[in-house]
């Protein structure tokens, strides 16, 4: 199973340099500012639609600078995490 969850680093680097706080992306994404909390702290996951409008409100970044994929190995009841590292990008 994979999961896609935020690259936290990234976001908070670019809306740092935007000089955007998280409640701006989250408004222009057409989220709450909580909702934005729990992705960007690893608790939730987003939707493909909000992966769409994160990535539209942080353009020209792309999907492999937003977002990290985690690949989850199903073992009967337990999960085995194994994370695939996304490049940062440097300015």
């Amino acid at each position: 199973m994979i999961k896609v969850k935020i690259n936290k680093s990234v976001v908070l680097k670019e809306t740092a340099r935007r000089n955007m706080s998280l409640n701006m992306l989250a408004h222009k994404a057409g989220i709450s500012s909580g909702y934005i909390s729990q992705l960007i702290s690893g608790d939730r996951c987003p939707s493909p639609q909000l992966r769409e409008k994160i990535q539209q409100a942080l353009q020209p970044l792309t999907f492999d600078d937003i977002f990290i994929m985690e690949e989850f190995e199903l073992n009967g009841s337990e999960v085995h995490e194994s994370k695939e590292k996304t490049p940062v990008p440097t300015d």
